[in-house]
């Protein structure tokens, strides 16, 4: 028998047109959980991320604001928010053509992987609403029920090419069969580890090393009502009446061993 194949997704600018977990910044505003002047430097540094291609630098700084950003916020608070506001904040930001291809690998019978540097808490619940297999995201420090601002895990460049072999040794997938999407070149680590890689939107750096690989170039840009998708409208329903994620496969990350940052 042929052994099991993914598709493993990266999420920011790949299948959403933005950072996930800077798209709930107005959200979390209202929550009460960021200032005024903290939603600035989030708009800020969603537009930097938007237009510099968000190299290695970049995302360095990027995740150093977040940390500050989130330490001493209530987890529970989050998931609510994220839950409660993730059909209005998420939806207008999907690649029509992220959603096609995600169903096109199910019918082939792939599982779907999304593998982000963003939370589990932002990056879980938009798995599942996209229909993901599993998920692979950042892991934030809690304590008390708070976050601490430290990281146990970060999903991100090297790291995301490790836990993709990692979860084919798990789940016996013939990687020389997988394909990956990124539209980083901070994850040309995730990209070489499979037989089929695709670059989505690519950044400057990615696009030179696609041409030079002859990787193929995929430009997404039509948003999509992702509410009337099959898979979106079984989330919906269960997030509208407070249900947990699906246990099993899209909690993947979570039950990973949790290791110091680096």
């Amino acid at each position: 028998m042929s052994r099991p194949v993914a598709a493993f997704f990266d999420l920011d600018k790949t299948i959403i047109a933005k950072s996930s977990t800077l798209a709930f910044s107005r959200e979390f505003a209202a929550g009460g959980l960021i200032t005024r002047g903290a939603m600035l430097r989030s708009a800020y540094a969603q537009f930097v991320f938007a237009v510099g291609g968000a190299d290695h630098d970049q995302m360095e700084k990027l995740r150093g604001f977040l940390s500050e950003l989130v330490t001493g916020w209530d987890v529970e608070v989050v998931k609510a928010i994220v839950r409660d506001t993730l059909t209005n904040t998420v939806e207008p930001l999907v690649y029509a053509e992220a959603v096609k291809l995600i169903a096109e690998h199910h019918e082939q019978g792939h599982d779907v992987v999304i593998v982000s540097a963003s939370g589990a808490e932002v990056v879980e619940p938009i798995g599942e609403m996209l229909g993901a297999d599993h998920v692979i995201a950042t892991l934030l420090e809690i304590e008390d029920g708070r976050y601490t601002g430290r990281i146990d895990y970060y999903a991100y460049a090297e790291e995301k090419a490790r836990a993709v072999q990692e979860m084919a040794l798990q789940r016996g997938y013939d990687l020389t069969e997988c394909y990956a999407y990124s539209d980083s070149v901070t994850d040309v680590p995730m990209l070489e580890a499979v037989g089929h890689p695709y670059v989505v939107n690519p950044d400057k750096e990615l696009r030179k090393h696609a041409t030079t690989h002859e990787w193929t170039v995929l430009e997404f840009s039509k948003p999509v009502a992702l509410r009337t998708t099959p898979a979106a409208k079984q989330t919906l329903t269960a997030l509208a009446v407070g249900g947990a994620l699906a246990a099993g496969g899209v909690l993947w990350a979570s039950t990973r061993k949790r290791r110091p940052d680096a």
